[in-house]
C-alpha cells in the first residue's frame, strides 16, 4: 500500500495556481464595474487565500525533495524552482497583505492608484509562471516524483 501524502507538493501545488490566476482575472474584470464593487473584495479574499496556499506549497516542496532522490540533472533546476518559488511567495504574500490592509481599513482607491494595483497582480502571475514551468520541468524533463513503470 501506497502512502498517499508522499509526495504531498504534487497535491497542494495547484491550489494557487487556480486561486491566484482567478484573483487576477476577476480583478481585470474589476476594473470595469464601480470602484465600491464586490469584485474588489472577491480578488481579495482570492489573493489572500492563494498566497496562504502558496506557503503550503513552498514548504511541501522543500520536505518533498528532502526526501525524493533526484537524477543529478534535475538540481539545476530544482534550484531555479525554489528561487522562483520563494519570489513568487514573497510577492504574492506583501501584495495580499497590502490589498487585505486596504480592504480592512474601509479604503475605496479611485482608479489612478487601482490600475497599477489590477497590475501588480498580473505582474504577479509572471512570476507564478516562471515558478511552474520549472516545476513543470522537473516532473516531465526529469522525472522528479514519478514512479518508474512496473
Amino acid at each position: 500500500m501506497t502512502d498517499w501524502t508522499q509526495p504531498l507538493h504534487p497535491l497542494i501545488v495547484h491550489f494557487p495556481i487556480g486561486l491566484l490566476v482567478s484573483a487576477a482575472a476577476i480583478d481585470v474584470a474589476s476594473l470595469a464595474a464601480r470602484p465600491t464593487s464586490a469584485l474588489r473584495h472577491a480578488a481579495t479574499g482570492l489573493y489572500v487565500a492563494g498566497a496562504l496556499a502558496l506557503v503550503a506549497a513552498y514548504f511541501s516542496g522543500r520536505a518533498d525533495a528532502a526526501a525524493l532522490r533526484m537524477p543529478g540533472m534535475a538540481h539545476a533546476v530544482i534550484d531555479a524552482h525554489w528561487t522562483w518559488a520563494l519570489r513568487t511567495t514573497v510577492y504574492f504574500g506583501a501584495l495580499s497583505l497590502g490589498r487585505a490592509g486596504l480592504a480592512v481599513w474601509g479604503y475605496v482607491a479611485p482608479w489612478r492608484i487601482w490600475i497599477p494595483v489590477v497590475a501588480s497582480g498580473v505582474l504577479g502571475l509572471v512570476l507564478l509562471f516562471q515558478t511552474a514551468e520549472r516545476g513543470g520541468r522537473l516532473v516531465y524533463e526529469h522525472g522528479v516524483a514519478v514512479a518508474a513503470p512496473r
